[in-house]
């Protein structure tokens, strides 16, 4: 036994290397999912290699039932949560990961100070793990909340809010620093006690920071939260001396932290305007008038299908709508039809387009898409100016021109695709309703805009039923 102990440190190494090269193939659509296996089973051998260590194996019995549990339930839930769902499925993930570690680092809280063998190191492990972990857990709480509609999308402010969760920061930091001080020699506290109120802080500051964040800058809050939970596991592997949570969280955390910092940047707001700028507060009157008299313009299937049938050139613009209507499919269709017509037909990507980073890729590869006819916004944006349509699919703020033209608007200054610059604009959506910024779109009152409304499947449909039609 004690010689295949000596093996997990190899095993822990070939298993970091799988998640490095997992990394890496996640860089690319063509190379993701042979990078998701890689990585997955890099995990599985941790986690077998685990339970060769001398403190796990004599706990088989409560570790096994937990695992399988844990297998059902992820089993499940990515055979059976829809991709709509799939942004709330990550912040459960991100939770969890979260509260595991608190929970763990609690744990070691109690059993080193129970043996008398805790130093002020550890014990800045274990606040750093229960705090980060705390936060992430009842942070994405709300993010799933906000996300599955049970609590309101807006952004949420109330006067004195900065106040509170300064308060609520402050509080946590002092009792995490009593802790060390305490193991320290330096001044005596009711530990246990001290410990159960950092971590109750460290709840309602993860609470309040998510709280005042609008549902338009969900696809940050959620990386930001991943990069929380990696390190809260880090901090976890430090405090029980695991090496592989301590690569494996820092692995998440880094490229958690790069992606949120890529996430804000797309936006043109700077991470801090994002947790504390209670972004979407204001909403705004959502009608089909606009004050200098401009209106919507209605259109049917029928017009929509004449329109992209004489055009040349089209540009698809995805969105939630798609993602919530499950229309790729018919979009696939719809573009198939028009490239036998000889119809230049691609696709236009916001970054932040959806509710989680890669959104609206994954539901478009997910119909087969070619990864070829998928551009990024700065790839494509000039080109709209030479497109004959543009066909946008339940994409709202990432359309929306305020954010070039009024400095009065929550999102002026958020690069947007250059949709209005199209010579003809057709988009598919339900209502006139605000998208998750709050606040109405300006496109929809242009001139050039024809707006076919209905659920995006069925309007897709109808469109290319009136397309077959005419062939």
């Amino acid at each position: 036994m004690e010689q295949l102990q000596g093996l997990v440190p190899w095993v822990y190494l070939l298993a970091a290397v799988t998640f490095i090269l997992g990394l890496k193939g996640l860089s690319g659509p063509t190379t993701a999912p042979l990078g998701n296996r890689v990585a997955a089973a890099g995990m599985l051998l941790a986690v077998i290699a685990t339970f060769l260590e001398s403190q796990v194996a004599s706990a088989w019995l409560l570790i096994v039932p937990a695992i399988a549990i844990g297998a059902v339930i992820g089993f499940i839930g990515a055979r059976q949560v829809p991709m709509t769902a799939m942004p709330q499925m990550v912040a459960i993930f991100n939770g969890a990961g979260g509260g595991a570690a608190a929970l763990v680092s609690i744990q070691e809280y109690l059993r080193a100070t129970g043996e008398g063998a805790v130093n002020a190191g550890e014990v800045v492990a274990i606040v750093l793990g229960l705090m980060i972990g705390a936060v992430s857990f009842s942070g994405s709480a709300v993010a799933f909340g906000k996300l599955q509609g049970l609590i309101d999308a807006r952004a949420f402010r109330y006067s004195g809010q900065q106040l509170v969760t300064g308060g609520l920061f402050a509080g946590m930091i002092l009792g995490a620093l009593a802790l060390i001080a305490s193991a320290a020699g330096l001044v005596t506290v009711p530990t246990v006690l001290v410990l159960a109120l950092v971590a109750l802080l460290a709840l309602a500051f993860g609470v309040a920071l998510v709280m005042p964040i609008g549902g338009a800058d969900m696809p940050v809050v959620i990386s930001l939260l991943n990069a929380y939970t990696g390190l809260a596991v880090a901090m976890a592997g430090f405090s029980i001396g695991n090496q592989m949570l301590i690569i494996a969280g820092t692995l998440v955390g880094a490229s958690g932290t790069l992606l949120t910092r890529l996430m804000s940047k797309a936006m043109n707001r700077s991470l801090g305007n994002v947790l504390f700028g209670a972004f979407g507060a204001a909403t705004a009157a959502s009608g089909a008038r606009a004050e200098d008299g401009r209106t919507v313009r209605s259109i049917s299937a029928e017009d929509a299908a004449i329109q992209l049938g004489y055009a040349q050139r089209v540009i698809i613009v995805p969105g939630y709508g798609l993602a919530v209507a499950q229309a790729q499919h018919g979009v696939r269709e719809l573009a198939d039809l028009l490239e036998q017509k000889g119809i230049e037909v691609r696709y236009a990507i916001h970054p932040v387009a959806g509710r989680m980073p890669g959104h609206m890729n994954v539901l478009l590869a997910e119909a087969n898409v070619p990864y070829e006819k998928l551009f990024d916004m700065e790839q494509i944006n000039d080109d709209f100016k030479r497109a004959d349509v543009a066909l946008v699919i339940g994409a709202n703020d990432v359309t929306n021109p305020a954010a070039r033209s009024d400095k009065s608007s929550p999102i002026y200054g958020m690069p947007i695709l250059n949709v209005d610059q199209a010579q003809n604009i057709i988009v598919i959506k339900r209502s006139m309703k605000p998208g998750f910024a709050g606040i109405d779109n300006d496109l929809y009152l242009d001139p050039k805009t024809g707006m076919l409304f209905g659920d995006a499947k069925q309007a897709v449909s109808q469109v290319v039923a009136e397309l077959k039609k005419a062939a």
